[in-house]
């Protein structure tokens, strides 16, 4: 006797919720997927352990005097360094695990069947990345305050406008990518394969200047390294980031139209 796998249950919609605006129901879809964030272990690894236990490590291996390697106290480097690490492990580890699933189980047809916006899932998804960076990132330097302290920010405007077009790129790169690969264990493989080099050499690994000049010469035109390079140095007044700001830009405005596109339900 065989027996069969229940379907993953997807929120359903009456005929009273067909009736009302789309907002009504989208709003449903976004608060079960906030709930399903809070239970997904990727999350709470990648996302929001990870960054903080290496920053610890890290932080500290550097002392706290500028050198030669680093032009300001080493643990301020890492500390604002890190956040950028949020960023990246949401949209490169977390997302495209999480749709990826969806795809694999036939979840995203079941969602278009139930009468859901064509435009709402990848709205929902946008929003769970944004909110996941922006309670791993405040969680990350609420515990780096007391260790190391956190940098003051020499440039608010930059800085924020570094992490909003940082934070969107990488959410829809980890959307596109959800969306084009066949399951979460390809997902899964992509994603480590695709930001741990970037880490090391871009973000959170050895100072650039102990690096080789190939070494150099690859992080500089890493998306990641881009983004931490108009987040970081704003915050830190090493400079004012414009060139890695404008790419950023233009690549969250590329992935943002291309994962819109792959998402319409």
């Amino acid at each position: 006797m065989s027996t069969s796998t229940a379907p993953a249950p997807v929120p359903t919609v009456d005929d009273a919720d067909l009736r009302r605006p789309d907002r009504s129901v989208s709003r449903r879809l976004l608060a079960s997927e906030l709930r399903l964030m809070t239970r997904d272990p990727m999350t709470l690894t990648f996302v929001l352990v990870f960054p903080i236990v290496t920053m610890l490590i890290i932080g500290g291996s550097f002392g706290t005097e500028p050198d030669e390697a680093f032009p300001i106290n080493p643990a301020h480097w890492y500390v604002a360094s890190y956040f950028t690490v949020v960023i990246g492990a949401t949209g490169l580890i977390m997302l495209p695990v999480h749709i990826a699933s969806y795809r694999e189980r036939g979840v995203l047809r079941r969602f278009a069947a139930a009468g859901f916006p064509r435009w709402s899932f990848a709205a929902a998804q946008l929003v769970v990345g944004l909110v996941a960076i922006a309670v791993s990132g405040t969680a990350l330097l609420a515990v780096a305050a007391p260790v190391y302290g956190v940098p003051d920010v020499e440039d608010p405007l930059r800085v924020v406008a570094g992490v909003a077009v940082a934070s969107v790129a990488f959410v829809s790169i980890g959307v596109l990518l959800g969306t084009l690969l066949p399951s979460a264990r390809a997902a899964q493989a992509t994603g480590m394969l695709l930001f741990f080099p970037s880490f090391l050499l871009g973000v959170g690994g050895p100072p650039p200047s102990v690096m080789s000049d190939v070494l150099r010469e690859i992080a500089d035109v890493l998306p990641l390294a881009l983004a931490n390079q108009a987040i970081r140095e704003p915050w830190l007044g090493l400079g004012d980031a414009t060139g890695p700001l404008v790419a950023v830009a233009i690549l969250a405005l590329v992935a943002t139209v291309l994962a819109g596109r792959r998402t319409a339900l």
